[in-house]
């Protein structure tokens, strides 16, 4: 008998048998790599592509890469070695305070029975992270508004960023959603304070982002020609003071971290108060809310979930970003429709 190790680093099942897994509802739309996370905590990132990379892992028969969603109904073959997981524990979630809850639910400017928008304030983190306890995503409970299902985070805002944002209210809604935003059928719109102006009053800003190696902070981005994904943002200069400052209207057309505020400082007009991508230049002393992101998600557009119509929901700027459009004298009027 050989005394070799095993092969892989995975537990070994009862008797080493193929085992089949539906897919639930409430999972509709998550993808397959976070769905082993949920259900095989022990199983390690690697552990998991070697399986997918031999084709050992699949989906309805057919194989399967991390990145795929899965729907309800589904089956997912698990190798021999995955099938002595555990099955997974509900997760014991704080319980969202009377003081969070009436605030999450101040935020509430839509809803309907799939779909809840926020208009999020600067400052507040949509998910946890090192640090950071207070977060949307701790709150969502506070928005069952009766639902069994506990609704569920579609895209994400940054902590500074202020605006709309979308929460799913089921699992058929929120993997409609994510459709919607990974084929491009959205539409958002962003708001933005710029130090200076634009080379020309519209356009479009081409520029491939990639992370930056070696930064402290891992979400710090930079202009990467040859290791960095596409990027595309188009602009129109809503009006200006001078050379000074200028209000801008953003479209994304994808979706990349800190896309917006890198592609803004590339062209010589940084984010009012984007200090990270705009260093100094990025302040105006005169004005009073200087050190704080002036950058809003103003409007959004896409297919509603439920099959029927569009979705249209717009959102007003915080309190820091109307002083510092009232300072300038910006105009905003005919700023929220498409280009």
């Amino acid at each position: 008998m050989s005394n070799s190790p095993a092969r892989s680093a995975l537990p070994a099942g009862p008797r080493g048998q193929i085992q089949m897994r539906s897919v639930s509802a409430d999972e509709a739309g998550l993808r397959l790599d976070r769905w082993f996370q949920r259900h095989f905590p022990d199983l390690s990132h690697s552990a998991l592509q070697k399986l997918l990379r031999t084709g050992q892992v699949r989906i309805d028969g057919k194989r399967a890469e991390g990145k795929d969603r899965i729907e309800p109904g589904q089956t997912v073959r698990l190798p021999p070695g995955v099938t002595a997981a555990p099955p997974p524990q509900p997760k014991n979630r704080p319980q969202v305070s009377d003081r969070d809850a009436a605030e999450i639910q101040r935020l509430v400017i839509h809803r309907d029975a799939e779909v809840i928008a926020l208009n999020k304030p600067p400052g507040l983190a949509v998910q946890g992270g090192s640090g950071t306890e207070r977060h949307v995503d701790g709150m969502l409970d506070a928005l069952r508004f009766g639902y069994e299902e506990r609704p569920r985070l579609v895209h994400r805002l940054d902590k500074d960023t202020s605006g709309l944002l979308l929460v799913a209210r089921t699992g058929q809604a929120a993997k409609r959603l994510a459709e919607s935003f990974r084929d491009r059928e959205t539409e958002k719109l962003y708001w933005a304070v710029v130090v200076g102006t634009p080379p020309r009053p519209e356009g479009t800003i081409d520029l491939p982002l990639a992370k930056r190696p070696g930064a402290r902070d891992r979400e710090t981005m930079q202009v990467d020609y040859d290791e960095g994904q596409k990027a595309l943002t188009h602009f129109r200069v809503l009006d200006r003071a001078g050379k000074r400052a200028a209000l801008l209207a953003l479209w994304p057309r994808t979706g990349r971290t800190h896309q917006l505020r890198v592609h803004c400082a590339e062209i010589g007009c940084p984010i009012l108060g984007d200090r990270k991508y705009g260093g100094e230049e990025a302040l105006l002393s005169a004005i009073a809310d200087a050190r704080r992101l002036h950058l809003h998600a103003r409007r959004i557009a896409l297919p509603h979930p439920s099959g029927t119509g569009e979705l249209v929901v717009e959102a007003g700027p915080p309190p820091h970003f109307r002083r510092t459009v009232e300072a300038f004298g910006f105009s905003t009027e005919s700023s929220t429709s498409g280009d």
